[in-house]
């Protein structure tokens, strides 16, 4: 039975995670929740702004915030924190200072970002833009 435990394991770690099923989203809300939150904090976002990127109401984040957990996060929430993570971690291979948090509240000229802050860009573009901005990201750190 070992046997087969640790195969279920390997395929499971192969499978392209989608967050479509409800097991995983409930697995993983927790561990998204704490991550945003601590993202939220160190690049010093307002309450309207981190409600603002999570898809939720201020009220809502403000709960979550507070209790480190909600209702299992929806696949578009979950979405969402994976590409701000993920912009959050080549900010932090990018730069090896305090310009990694600040880079987000900074108004960038950039065609992606019309001159707002990038912020600003993600929320009025929401997932789309967000994943624009984590592989401009990663493209300008050469990890594309």
């Amino acid at each position: 039975m070992a046997k087969n435990q640790a195969t279920a394991r390997r395929a499971a770690r192969t499978e392209f995670q989608t967050f479509s099923d409800a097991d995983s989203r409930n697995r993983l809300s927790g561990t998204a929740s704490r991550a945003f939150a601590r993202l939220a904090k160190q690049w010093g976002l307002s309450n309207g702004e981190a409600a603002a990127l999570l898809g939720v109401s201020q009220s809502t984040w403000e709960r979550i915030k507070r209790s480190g957990r909600t209702d299992p996060f929806s696949q578009d929430q979950l979405t969402r924190v994976s590409a701000l993570v993920g912009t959050f971690k080549g900010l932090h291979l990018l730069f090896a200072d305090a310009m990694a948090d600040r880079w987000p509240q900074l108004a960038n000229r950039g065609p992606l970002f019309g001159n707002k802050r990038p912020i600003d860009a993600m929320i009025d573009g929401g997932i789309p833009r967000m994943l624009e901005v984590r592989r401009y990201i990663d493209a300008v750190r050469g990890g594309i």
